[in-house]
């Protein structure tokens, strides 16, 4: 199977684990041994990154915009992802998940943000969603996720509810035509 790094999952309307129900992912690392990739569309009910940076006692030198943290999905809720573009690197922290997509999980990028530095563009999660060996390939020959290239408004934007029509339509698919369950021919 193609390396899925970099790509977006959307979730089928036959996924069958609740959890990831109309859900968009970005990929961030995808290998024969396991797969990881963050929730782009799941805010955390009342959590704004100003309130993270708060309980993180992290100083915040410019006024920020009320930014949802996202349940980047149901392992390790307790660690912090952030997804940005390019303008930041750390070496020895920061992922490169494609050419202008990158993923760091430390405090450094997070006091940067909130100083007002790079990155221009950033988006919190709390935890992941991850795969072990042949389970995402499986749930991808069942017909579970359609595979797509990112967006900048599918990974940066906040319209968070309207990611998933979203992501079909960019790919030319209504949902009124997919289908809840799968067929054989």
């Amino acid at each position: 199977m193609d390396d899925l790094t970099g790509k977006i999952l959307v979730a089928m309307p036959n996924i069958g684990d609740t959890r990831f129900a109309r859900s968009v992912i970005l990929m961030c690392t995808h290998s024969d041994e396991y797969a990881m990739g963050l929730v782009l569309n799941d805010p955390i009910k009342d959590l704004f990154l100003a309130d993270l940076f708060e309980q993180l006692d992290i100083e915040q030198n410019i006024k920020l915009p009320e930014t949802y943290v996202l349940n980047g999905g149901p392992v390790s809720r307790d660690r912090g992802f952030v997804i940005h573009s390019d303008d930041y690197f750390c070496d020895g922290a920061t992922m490169e998940v494609t050419e202008r997509l990158c993923m760091t999980a430390t405090h450094d990028v997070l006091v940067s943000i909130a100083s007002g530095g790079a990155p221009a563009q950033s988006i919190m999660t709390l935890g992941y969603s991850g795969w072990g060996a042949g389970q995402l390939e499986h749930e991808l020959s069942e017909n579970a996720w359609i595979v797509t290239e990112p967006d900048d408004d599918l990974v940066f934007g906040d319209q968070y509810d309207q990611k998933w029509e979203r992501s079909l339509q960019l790919m030319g698919i209504s949902s009124a035509h997919l289908l809840s369950g799968g067929g054989t021919a």
